[in-house]
């Protein structure tokens, strides 16, 4: 089933020996999440054969270097999941949002129960992403709050709010504002800031409610992302925890990690976002010893592979980093190369196949990145699209051409005369 990660994919030399190793991204999320396909073609241009898991119609298929696309079901993941690991014998598998995460670490389960020969997607799923023992830890907030603690990484309290009644002795004790998240969730959706007990009371039944039926519905048909059909016809409850409210900016981190090891990194500082619990559209590149710190105390004590990133709230007050959140998966930045030891999937092709470490060019001096489409789509007049590098992928034109498709979606037509314009540092004409 998996194949031996030392002689698999394209470029990659280590000896006298090409070495070729297969990716299978996998996802859950929308055609309209580019993240993904900016990911496959960093992976590509690093040495990997990309093949990826995808619902029909997603952006990964747009790219050149996307060899194979698979059907990912909402309505039978599991199964679509494996049938693609089946198909394309993988040497390696990359997530890039939570629901793919857990589906991935189900599939370990119900593989290890089964026993051989069906071990080998199992030991694939270890080799992608780490030691199995974290899997139950990464998704469980307060659970990750304390491990992180013990490990001397300064993060905020964290405590598990089962009722009304837990719910307000938490407040009692730690004051308001106060912060509430749901386990296994993502993207600012499952996290809520009340500045009162009313807001408290709202958000606490609203995100350990199951998924509305009718939202549900709504993102199967528009969306083509079926993920919480089942979870919202089997009425699942979420855990909901509380966490103090820390005053200050957000950041972010991704790293390579291996074995516990960490080998590449970025950390930025967050200058904008799509909403108030959106992703990031606009960040800055910095050096931040807690992050730094924090990134290699979890990585070794979770035995963690892959890519994984770590969302921190940098406090106004005393500029100390507080981790707020573990997300065991690529994110939206994993495409960036942006110098020594900061070409991630680079790093993770060297250390999955043992071939030596190529790392691409710096992409840009610039320490201020507008994400692409991110911030185009949030403001086409932000002044960031000037003044901070922005990455568009100019050699996929099908991929600026889908982006183009997402706007006009929305209502707000554009031509692409004036794309081009924009995007080329000339500010276009008045519309």
């Amino acid at each position: 089933m998996v194949r031996s990660p030392a002689f698999h994919g394209p470029v990659g030399k280590t000896g006298l020996f090409e070495v070729k190793a297969t990716v299978l991204i996998a996802t859950t999320s929308p055609s309209r999440w580019f993240s993904a396909a900016r990911l496959a073609m960093a992976m590509s241009n690093a040495g990997f054969t990309v093949e990826a898991v995808c619902p029909p119609g997603h952006s990964l298929g747009l790219t050149s270097v996307v060899q194979r696309t698979y059907d990912y079901s909402g309505l039978s993941p599991l199964r679509s999941f494996t049938a693609a690991i089946v198909a394309s014998k993988p040497d390696l598998v990359v997530p890039t949002n939570d629901y793919a995460v857990q589906y991935l670490h189900r599939i370990h389960a119900r593989e290890k129960a089964r026993g051989k020969p069906s071990d080998d997607i199992a030991r694939l799923i270890e080799h992608s992403l780490g030691d199995p023992a974290s899997f139950l830890v990464v998704y469980a907030r307060a659970a990750f709050m304390q491990l992180a603690q013990e490990e001397g990484v300064r993060v905020p309290q964290t405590k598990r709010i089962e009722s009304v009644e837990a719910l307000n002795d938490w407040i009692s004790e730690g004051g308001l504002p106060t912060v509430l998240k749901a386990d296994r969730t993502s993207g600012g959706e499952g996290v809520r800031i009340a500045r009162n007990r009313d807001e408290a009371l709202k958000a606490f039944k609203a995100l350990q409610a199951p998924p509305l039926l009718a939202r549900a519905v709504k993102r199967a048909v528009f969306d083509q992302d079926k993920t919480l059909l089942l979870p919202s016809i089997n009425r699942n409850r979420s855990i909901v925890n509380g966490q103090a409210f820390i005053g200050g900016r957000e950041a972010t981190s991704l790293i390579t990690c291996w074995k516990g090891a960490v080998l590449a990194s970025l950390h930025f500082e967050v200058v904008n976002k799509q909403n108030a619990s959106g992703p990031a559209t606009v960040l800055r590149l910095i050096e931040n010893a807690d992050m730094t710190s924090a990134t290699e105390k979890i990585a070794k004590r979770l035995n963690l592979s892959g890519l994984h990133g770590f969302d921190y709230m940098i406090e106004d007050r005393t500029s100390n980093a507080y981790l707020i959140e573990l997300n065991p998966r690529a994110t939206q930045v994993g495409h960036l190369a942006l110098g020594p030891g900061r070409d991630l999937a680079a790093a993770l092709f060297s250390a999955s196949t043992g071939a030596t470490l190529h790392e691409s060019a710096k992409l840009t001096d610039n320490d201020t990145i507008a994400l692409f489409p991110q911030e185009w789509l949030r403001n086409p007049d932000s002044s960031f699209l000037q003044s901070g590098y922005h990455d568009v992928p100019w050699g996929e034109p099908a991929l600026i051409r889908a982006c183009m498709r997402s706007r006009r979606k929305r209502g707000l037509i554009v031509s692409e005369q004036e794309w081009i314009r924009a995007f080329s540092g000339v500010r276009p004409p008045p519309r």
